[in-house]
């Protein structure tokens, strides 16, 4: 576990919890939305598991597990049925909680003068089903960041607000997974609503599920459960212990946010910007990431124009533009501000790291680039076993020397 993961906090659920088979799953989905929520859940659709609303629990992926590797992602079939044991995917929950277009307002022009008229529709209230503890850490990240200093969202504080974390816990990480590093899962940690174990074995199909809140221990009220047995609670166990002990991944045993630190002109940010098409696919699906720019649009008769917040990207080259150009005009400076933000000056403005070991970068890199190897390369490099070149001179003029 890197020094930088801290301890992975038990989740304020009950101790012995419920047991619940396929069935309380179909009834889970239907009290949902006979409570008014919108439910949103994971799906396999065009050749991924996707998030997406759900009508019924027949929607959920049963008998769909993936294979992954950096810069590659693949369904395939599974013998036993489970529903869970699947890695993330290209989304996250940050898709609903934080949508990459939000309009902000829109302007007509009447009888002369322009009427502003702020965009204030109500959002659903989402009810998150099947959300993995390293994504139920990135949105306690996003919690902090977008609604805990004094600048608060109100698109992200509306729609977190009154939304229910259903989490499943892991059992079957996927190669790309670091979560152990970062002290982010496999079991879940606290915040939730709702918390599953999925097993499937000799005794069947069926999922060891506890209450973190009051609402959530009111919807599983109503379902049809019976009290844990001892060998379903073990079985949960051992397989969450088992997929901690099979991570495909791992961050160096370091604190990241000095490494980030002590690294900055280390030649190795020369190799990985050989190979960076600064496309900004990490940025887009990490869970965490959220910087956001605008744009401002009108018809052709100039009477109506509206003003949206979109995702940005520190990989577009104008992200960082001043009066004078980009500060960060090379692809060296622009990975390393991503890699240096995310392991470590996240710290200083929010206290935690940026990175939950999801895996997603590595997997949607096109070049497939791996965080987990650029740190351990920065990190042989700080120890004097990488390579012999020496550090790079700060290039100033071209961003690579500012912060």
């Amino acid at each position: 576990m890197s020094a930088d993961a801290g301890v992975n906090a038990p989740a304020p659920a009950e101790t012995d919890g419920h047991v619940m088979g396929k069935d309380g799953m179909a009834a889970l989905v239907d009290v949902l939305i006979g409570r008014g929520f919108t439910v949103v859940g994971p799906t396999a659709r065009d050749g991924a598991i996707v998030l997406a609303e759900l009508r019924s629990a027949a929607e959920l992926p049963y008998g769909w597990g993936v294979e992954l590797e950096a810069g590659r992602y693949r369904l395939r079939e599974r013998s036993d049925g489970a529903a869970f044991a699947n890695a993330a995917g290209p989304q996250s929950w940050k898709s609903f909680l934080h949508p990459s277009r939000v309009r902000q307002w829109s302007a007509d022009r009447v009888e002369g003068r322009l009427v502003f008229t702020a965009d204030e529709t109500a959002p659903p209230r989402y009810a998150f089903l099947g959300v993995r503890p390293c994504d139920l850490r990135a949105i306690a990240i996003q919690d902090r960041v977008l609604t805990g200093g004094a600048h608060r969202d109100p698109v992200y504080g509306g729609r977190r607000s009154g939304a229910l974390l259903i989490v499943v816990e892991c059992t079957e990480p996927g190669a790309t997974c670091f979560c152990v590093s970062m002290g982010t899962g496999p079991a879940a940690g606290p915040g939730y609503d709702l918390v599953m174990t999925e097993v499937v074995d000799n005794g069947g199909h069926r999922f060891w599920i506890r209450s973190g809140s009051r609402e959530g221990a009111e919807i599983l009220a109503e379902l049809p459960t019976r009290p844990a047995d001892p060998e379903t609670r073990a079985a949960a166990r051992e397989g969450v212990a088992a997929a901690a002990d099979h991570m495909g991944r791992t961050m160096p045993e370091a604190s990241l946010r000095e490494l980030m630190a002590g690294t900055l002109d280390a030649p190795r940010w020369d190799d990985v910007a050989g190979r960076c098409l600064t496309c900004g696919n990490c940025t887009m699906v990490c869970p965490t990431c959220f910087c956001t720019t605008t744009e401002d649009v009108t018809d052709l008769t100039g009477d109506h124009a509206e003003r949206w917040r979109l995702w940005d990207s520190c990989f577009d080259l104008d992200f960082s533009r001043l009066h004078g150009g980009p500060v960060r005009a090379s692809a060296r400076s622009r990975y390393r501000q991503w890699m240096t933000h995310k392991l470590g000056t996240w710290y200083d403005q929010f206290g935690s790291s940026g990175c939950v070991g999801c895996g997603r970068c590595i997997v949607w890199c096109p070049v497939g680039i791996d965080i987990t190897e650029e740190a351990a390369a920065l990190q042989d490099w700080a120890a004097g076993t990488g390579s012999p070149e020496g550090a790079r001179e700060p290039d100033l003029p071209d961003g690579d020397g500012l912060k």
